[in-house]
């Protein structure tokens, strides 16, 4: 049988379904008196019995008259949320220990809204980010929360909140994004020299050039037109003035690596390391340093491999298959 948070947590889970679109509405916006609400409405109930004892009509005007201010107060406050509509960008990849960055997009149909804040439930009161959101427009606000582990997280539950006018009331919607956040593993620093590579694929046995000069080896073909994707140092600076006065792309140099010089960046290189964590650092930096050498490169987990490639979706699919990497891969 269930016990009360169980049940509690289930009832919220079922209220607030995960989405990346949150529209607030009389069924999911909360509203209870703040702390100097409470200390309102304290004095409002020792102001009626003084005017009760003493049978003050003045006192009884003073006291419905802030009594009155107190409710609208409370419907301006509720108000101020009901009806606003938002969404949730994707967020962009971090490594392990960096914050997370998430960018909320506010839509307001009606008037003015103030004070709208957003934060990580369960976070620090300091953590809220505060906004407001003009009539009929849009506003962008900016969160930041800590990273968890690495791999596919999910966005922890949100919560948007709202004191506005008179800090009286305290009015709250919880928000349970759909979105995940891949969090990779922090690189190592400084990077180590690539591991030393195999003759040939099928070759178990070492190389004597390191990885890291296989950029310097590769084989002279010819010259050809600019294409996208060329770096820097293969365009011909010599003639690249001539190409521009004629309205032509850059001539580049065309050279292809040996094929014993691919770039493998295997688990089982970095055995020595003292665990499974500080291991895929080290793989993470060689991926990131392969990159800025526009060196093609494969990556080896175990049993599983990844095709040499180069450019941002090879980057990318390295560092999520480390992100998901299990020791048992090692």
């Amino acid at each position: 049988m269930k016990g009360p948070r169980a049940r509690w947590q289930a009832w919220l889970d079922a209220r607030h379904k995960p989405s990346d679109v949150h529209e607030m509405g009389q069924r999911n916006i909360y509203i209870v008196p703040s702390r100097p609400g409470f200390f309102f409405c304290l004095v409002l109930a020792v102001l009626l019995l003084a005017s009760i004892n003493d049978q003050l009509s003045l006192g009884y005007m003073l006291t419905f008259l802030l009594a009155g201010a107190g409710l609208a107060s409370m419907q301006t406050t509720h108000g101020n949320l009901r009806g606003l509509n938002l969404d949730l960008r994707e967020p962009v990849p971090v490594y392990a220990g960096d914050d997370v960055q998430l960018e909320v997009r506010l839509h307001n149909p009606g008037r003015a809204r103030f004070g709208i804040g957003i934060h990580v439930l369960g976070g620090k009161a300091d953590e809220i980010a505060w906004t407001d959101v003009p009539a009929q427009g849009h506003a962008l606000l900016a969160l930041r929360y800590p990273s968890a582990a690495r791999g596919h997280q999910p966005i922890p539950t949100l919560q948007i909140i709202t004191r506005f006018p008179l800090g009286l009331f305290r009015a709250w919607s919880i928000w349970r994004p759909a979105a995940k956040v891949w969090v990779y593993p922090q690189p190592e620093v400084p990077a180590a020299p690539f591991p030393m590579q195999a003759a040939d694929e099928g070759d178990e046995a070492v190389s004597a050039i390191p990885a890291g000069l296989a950029q310097q080896g590769q084989d002279f073909e010819g010259v050809r037109l600019y294409r996208r994707g060329d770096t820097l140092r293969q365009v011909v600076w010599k003639k690249a003035a001539l190409s521009l006065d004629q309205g032509t792309p850059p001539w580049v140099r065309e050279t292809q690596a040996p094929a014993s010089q691919t770039l493998w960046l295997d688990a089982r290189a970095t055995a020595g390391l003292a665990d499974w964590e500080t291991r895929l650092s080290r793989l993470a930096a060689w991926v990131l340093a392969a990159e800025r050498l526009q060196q093609p490169y494969g990556l080896r987990l175990g049993g599983a491999s990844w095709e040499p490639g180069l450019g941002a979706a090879q980057q990318q699919l390295c560092l999520e298959q480390l992100a998901l990497a299990s020791e048992s891969l090692s």
